[in-house]
């Protein structure tokens, strides 16, 4: 055995220029310690990054590296890499017993993802602590022999102490893995390491934003929504100064709250010496407008906007260097990634979860939480706040029953309201009348549609909204969107419709219910198919949204000729109708707080309806976390759904070049985000089957055939599963 070892080597270079294991154990420990510091786990950290990778003091590991030039040696989920994992797993749990176990979940899954504690599968934390492992005794004894006390940072509760565990086990997996990824980036490419720094500090995104406000406050008409709208800012500031914890901003739609919510972020952060500030949208359709109108007050450089489509399947080292771990001051995401993060056992995406410790969350229309995953997302929400310094904003015009009553014991405690009064303010920005018409044959939607020059239609579903559509267009000035139209095909079209409206010209809509959330759109009649109190109450923020109008806007709901799916959007429906006949005002806090009393008093265990928390409080005795059979269960977009890239324009088909050769195609991947339609998995089957679609590197799917690409429809596969319920998530 050599007297130097080594962690890392280098393509071409002689050992001497190759990284020593010391220093790599030293560096990781050091920027683990960093990570949890935040969160009062430092040690706990710092241990697990000192220990992580002692088996590669191994001879088997060393030859390896030495003798076979094999600069990915350290990967080991790849074939014949000697497995160096364990062995930190076996020791730490060795010494610090029942604390080293939650550490050890991290270092042995480092590399290949957060095992489950026990299973049939070799592969589970229990079989490892019982593989027989190479020799690692080179190790210095100075890193073998340090101890650390490693007090618990929080008061477990009886209730929950299973969760508080698991959720500390994954925050440790992630300043593992992300100090581990970036000490080993800084040693093999310190130029991309470098492009990470030179972020400006949240304190100067506080300034420019505050500038920003004050211009557009100076030169904004004095209307009287305006005037509600400076009021609401005004409570965010106010707010801001409040003691971290759990927020709710219910303001009615069109009354200002994503930039008041994110004054009152940065504010809060500003003052509580928080880290940064992560904007969470439900909809993948509005995420590029929200991060385009922050950039433009913040900065190119400012925020990052992550909804990856794609995510790399294979964990080699480009795939690291590609992956994102939120290290910016201003991160706007989706749903999907935030929660299916704090959830995840992958170590590419777990990667960043660490960063939300310490930070301002604002969920924008937090009703979108998905009633079948309601419980551990609360759950979560619930310990960020409690042991993770974590500001939690409940951000939306119809606010859900989340904080804790009688009916619904697994709500939010102690939710404090930044808006003084909720009730006095939608009375106040009233601005629709809402009209039930009941059932409606498409050729009476369609005349009624055809009596208004201006007028949008939202309906459930993809097949329903082309059948409409279909019906109105020969009379001019018709539009269709859905997630059928890739996003920048859709951005293209409400550019269109924005300035069809804005010239008084002929505009008739007819859209999925993409277009309810944040879709900046002002019309003077609204049609919406029956469906929740929650998404005609988004629709209607589509009406009178600017308060133009001499009176109110007006919204009718009516239900489809042949009727509603099946399932959570019947149901919902049903409710709504429901609340409605017992509502003067279908859209008053009291029918909205009605209506999600009553879906959530229907689902009930159904709110975890894979019962994750169950699986997790089961093994809470022996610490045995099924941390990969929840990375499988906590779903918001559906697996079934695979991404077609749209070769719409010249950007496009640029792109679809760098994939096809260029030897970093993860960078293309992800510029294709806004080129590609999600379908269901048999549907691009069908599609490649027919040759209507090419599959490049084994995973990217390219339309070839732009036949079944309509400018004004989007993709027109003829397969009837493609015409589903629109995703609420989408």
């Amino acid at each position: 055995m050599p007297d130097v070892y080594y962690a890392h080597s280098l393509p071409g270079k002689p050992p001497s220029e190759w990284q020593l294991l010391e220093d790599h154990l030293k560096n990781v420990a050091e920027l683990a310690r960093s990570f949890a510091e935040p969160f009062g786990a430092g040690e706990w950290a710092y241990l697990a990054g000192l220990w992580h990778d002692i088996g590669k003091y191994s001879k088997e590991f060393q030859e390896r590296l030495l003798n076979a030039q094999d600069t990915d040696a350290h990967i080991e989920t790849k074939r014949r890499r000697p497995d160096h994992s364990t062995a930190g797993a076996q020791y730490v749990s060795r010494i610090l017993s029942d604390k080293g176990k939650l550490i050890a979940y991290s270092i042995a899954g480092h590399h290949a993802g957060l095992p489950d504690g026990r299973s049939n599968d070799n592969s589970c934390l229990t079989a490892r602590l019982e593989k027989n492992i190479p020799d690692y005794l080179a190790c210095p004894s100075w890193i073998l022999n340090l101890k650390e006390t490693c007090n618990l940072p929080f008061d477990l509760e009886k209730k929950r102490f299973w969760f508080q565990l698991s959720f500390l086990a994954r925050m440790l997996y992630s300043c593992l893995v992300d100090a581990d990824f970036l000490d080993t980036e800084a040693f093999m490419n310190p130029e991309k390491s470098s492009w990470r720094k030179g972020y400006p500090p949240l304190e100067d995104l506080n300034e420019r934003l505050t500038s920003a406000l004050d211009r557009l406050v100076a030169k904004t008409p004095q209307t009287t929504v305006n005037t509600h709208r400076s009021a609401i800012l005004k409570n965010c500031l106010d707010a801001a100064e409040w003691k971290p914890g759990l927020f709710s901003l219910t303001v009615p739609t069109g009354g200002g709250k994503t930039l008041s919510s994110l004054a009152f972020a940065l504010r809060h952060a500003t003052k509580y010496h928080l880290q940064r500030v992560i904007y969470v949208i439900p909809y993948t359709t509005i995420i590029e407008q929200n991060a385009e109108v922050f950039r433009s007050i913040m900065g190119e450089n400012s925020v990052l906007e992550h909804h990856s489509n794609y995510e790399p399947k294979e964990e080699d080292r480009r795939s690291r260097l590609a992956a994102e771990n939120w290290d910016t001051p201003l991160v706007v995401t989706t749903n999907a990634q935030f929660f299916e993060s704090l959830f995840s056992s992958r170590s590419s995406v777990c990667r960043k979860i660490h960063r939300i410790a310490g930070s301002v969350v604002i969920l924008d229309e937090a009703q979108m939480l998905p009633p079948p995953l309601l419980k551990p997302s609360l759950e979560a929400l619930r310990e960020l706040s409690f042991a993770y310094r974590t500001t939690i904003v409940l951000c939306t015009a119809t606010q859900p029953a989340l904080s804790t009553t009688e009916s619904f014991r697994g709500g939010l405690d102690g939710v404090r309201e930044i808006v003084p009064n909720p009730i006095e303010l939608y009375q106040s920005l009233k601005r629709v009348n809402i009209q039930q018409l009941y059932a409606l044959t498409d050729e009476e939607l369609t005349k009624k549609l055809k009596k208004y020059k201006q007028i949008l239609c939202i309906v459930n579903t993809r097949k329903h909204a082309r059948l409409v559509y279909e019906w109105l267009r020969k009379n001019g000035g018709c539009y269709h969107l859905s997630a059928l139209m890739c996003p920048a095909h859709r951005t293209e079209a409400l550019k269109r419709i924005r300035a069809a409206l804005q010239d008084g010209e002929t505009c008739r809509v007819i859209s999925t219910q993409l277009v309810e959330a944040g879709v900046d759109i002002d019309f003077p009649v609204v049609f919406r198919s029956a469906a929740g109190i929650d998404a005609i109450a988004q629709a209607a923020g589509r009406c009178n949204r600017e308060g133009r109008l001499p009176g109110c806007g007006e919204v009718f709901v009516f239900s489809p000729e042949d009727g509603l799916p099946p399932g959570y959007c019947r149901q919902t429906a049903e409710i709504g109708e429901s609340v409605m006949r017992h509502h003067e005002d279908a859209l008053s806090l009291a029918a909205v707080h009605d209506y999600f009393q009553t879906l959530y008093w229907l689902k009930g265990e159904k709110l975890d309806e894979y019962q994750i928390l169950a699986d997790l409080s089961e093994g809470a005795k022996s610490g045995d976390f099924p941390f990969r059979v929840i990375n499988q269960k906590y779903k918001i977009i559906k697996d079934d759904m695979e991404p077609i890239i749209i070769p719409w324009n010249k950007g496009a088909e640029g792109i679809i070049q760098g994939l096809r050769y260029s030897e970093h195609p993860a960078a293309f991947a992800r510029k294709a985000q806004r080129f590609t339609v999600q379908v269901p998995s048999n549907v691009l089957r069908n599609l490649e089957y027919v040759g209507s679609v090419e599959r490049l590197q084994g995973q990217y799917c390219i339309l070839t055939n732009m036949g079944l690409y309509r400018d004004d429809l989007g993709l027109c596969p003829e397969d009837p599963s493609f015409h589903e319920v629109e995703s609420l998530i989408v």
